[in-house]
C-alpha cells in the first residue's frame, strides 16, 4: 500500500519518535542539579595560581614563577660604586678632577636607596698624628658636603677619619705622600628582579 503524500519518511521517523516519548516521559524523574557546599576558602587574592590558605608569600608580582609555597624565585643583582679622591698636602679641598666622581655617587646612591656609604678619610706621615687625624676628618667632611647637596639625605652617609694610619704607599717620597692625602668609599647596590613565567593570568600581547 502506498502511503498518501504527506507521510514521508522524515514526518514518519518524528511520529514515532514522538510516539516513544509519550510512552516514556514519566519513566524516571526529574533530579536537580545538586549545589555544590564548597566549605575550603580558595581566595587568591594576588592572583598567582596558589590560594590564599596555602600561600607563604603573598604579594608575589603577576606573572612569577612561583615554587608549592607561592613564593617567586629571585635574581639578585649587585653594582659597586666607588670614590677615591686626592687631595693637595695639608689641604681638604676637593679639586675640580674630583667633582664628577661624587656626582656619580650621588645618582649611584639615589638608584639605590637602601644603600648606605661611609666615607673614609685618610692623610700622608707628614706633620703630627693628631693633626693629620683632624686633618683627615676634614677631608671626609668636604666629602660629605659635595655628596649631600645632591639631596643624599644624611642619615644614609658616615664619615670616619683615619688620619696617617692604614697607609696606601709606605715610602717618603712625594708620590707616597700624594697617594696617602685621599678619600675612599665602597658602596654595593643590591636590586632583585622576580623570574617570569606564564600562568594562567598571564596577557600574550598580539
Amino acid at each position: 500500500m502506498k502511503l498518501p503524500l504527506p507521510y514521508t519518511p522524515l514526518l514518519l521517523a518524528v511520529l514515532c519518535f514522538q510516539s516513544w516519548a509519550d510512552e516514556n516521559q514519566d519513566e524516571y524523574e526529574y533530579i536537580a542539579t545538586p549545589k555544590a557546599n564548597q566549605v575550603a576558602d580558595l581566595t587568591d587574592d594576588d592572583r598567582d595560581g596558589v590560594i590564599n590558605a596555602r600561600d607563604l608569600c603573598p604579594g608575589t608580582p603577576l606573572g612569577s614563577q612561583l615554587d608549592n609555597d607561592g613564593c617567586g624565585e629571585l635574581v639578585v643583582n649587585k653594582e659597586e660604586g666607588q670614590l677615591h679622591i686626592l687631595f693637595e698636602n695639608d689641604s681638604s679641598q676637593i679639586s675640580s678632577v674630583f667633582a664628577s666622581q661624587i656626582e656619580s655617587m650621588a645618582a649611584f646612591l639615589n638608584k639605590y636607596p637602601a644603600a648606605s656609604i661611609e666615607i673614609q678619610g685618610y692623610a700622608s706621615s707628614v706633620g703630627s698624628p693628631e693633626y693629620n687625624l683632624a686633618l683627615s676628618k676634614r677631608r671626609a667632611l668636604a666629602v660629605e658636603d659635595k655628596l649631600l647637596s645632591y639631596g643624599i639625605n644624611k642619615n644614609r652617609v658616615r664619615i670616619v677619619g683615619y688620619g696617617e694610619n692604614r697607609l696606601e704607599a709606605n715610602g717618603s717620597d712625594e708620590i707616597s705622600h700624594a697617594l696617602n692625602r685621599r678619600v675612599t668609599a665602597t658602596v654595593v647596590g643590591l636590586s632583585k628582579q622576580v623570574v617570569e613565567e606564564w600562568n594562567i593570568f598571564s596577557v600574550i600581547e598580539k
